[in-house]
């Protein structure tokens, strides 16, 4: 299988972001609103989605789950040790490395769930929104953390007004307690969850910049390395720790294959770091997910 060509859908739909954006009237200004009403509405109403339309199995997901955490973990800790490797020390400032250790392990939710929908249909997109329910909050703690730290700001706020965690949370909820949606809302929901992964790749593709990525060259270069070299690897290993089924396997892989969150820079600058930064990671992560997910898949063949 050419996993290339399985990227080229969404991977296209960044491309024409990046020109409606750089070429057209609907500028940067346009597109934040988009981004806005991608992250605090549409994407949150797929997740919920998502969960509460199939019934959903704790058990059965039990080990994807843990492995999800362990990776996750393991991602966290790469880029939490990076100041203390001997090549890196005295050589990355701790405030920007505050600021960018994020980009080594989130995650492009809106890549994430546009690939398991082409790959494992519906099923695979119910598996990633799993992933994301129980790893977005862990996530989002070790992205804050280390600015807080730095800043010495408080972040349980950050962290219990996130959409994607409440949506998916309520999503959980309702699929435990059996509750399903009538009839006539679905579609109304299928409709804005397909236009969420356009829009948000879209929005992705808007956001691209590499004008601030002149500074700490050894510091992007480490972040970018662990996202995108070692995190497939981490998942490959923990997938065959806790024996994932292939469909499970798959789903881990895409999930640790793909960019960093395109929201990073949103959270650095409002954070009072430097986003410009930041922004430039994402943008050269974006690009390297078009080699790190045919990787991470290669990995799920064998």
């Amino acid at each position: 299988m050419n996993y290339a060509q399985l990227l080229i859908p969404d991977f296209s739909l960044i491309f024409c972001g990046y020109l409606v954006c750089r070429y057209t009237r609907l500028n940067r200004t346009v597109w934040e609103q988009v981004d806005a009403l991608v992250y605090y509405v549409l994407f949150p109403v797929l997740l919920f989605y998502s969960v509460v339309k199939s019934p959903f199995d704790l058990s059965s997901t039990s080990n994807l789950i843990i492995a999800g955490w362990s990776m996750c973990l393991s991602g966290i800790a790469l880029a939490y040790s990076l100041p203390y490797w001997p090549v890196l020390k005295q050589r990355i400032q701790p405030r920007q490395h505050a600021a960018c250790a994020q980009v080594a392990f989130r995650f492009n939710t809106f890549i994430a769930l546009g690939m398991a929908d082409r790959l494992a249909g519906p099923s695979g997109v119910l598996l990633i929104a799993v992933l994301v329910g129980v790893c977005v909050p862990l996530l989002n703690i070790a992205a804050v953390w280390p600015m807080v730290r730095q800043s010495k700001t408080g972040f349980l706020f950050e962290l219990i007004r996130n959409p994607l965690i409440i949506a998916t949370a309520l999503g959980l909820i309702c699929n435990m307690m059996g509750v399903r949606l009538p009839d006539w809302i679905t579609p109304v929901f299928s409709r804005m969850g397909g236009a969420s992964l356009a829009l948000g790749l879209m929005a992705a593709g808007a956001g691209l910049q590499l004008s601030a990525l002149g500074k700490d060259k050894l510091l992007a270069t480490g972040v970018l390395g662990i996202r995108h070299l070692c995190m497939p690897l981490i998942a490959w290993a923990f997938a065959n720790v806790f024996e994932l089924s292939s469909s499970q396997t798959l789903i881990l892989l895409i999930f640790s294959g793909v960019p960093t969150a395109a929201s990073g820079y949103v959270l650095a600058a409002r954070m009072g770091y430097d986003g410009a930064y930041v922004a430039a990671l994402i943008t050269i992560s974006t690009l390297l997910g078009m080699l790190s997910l045919p990787f991470a898949l290669s990995l799920a063949n064998s």
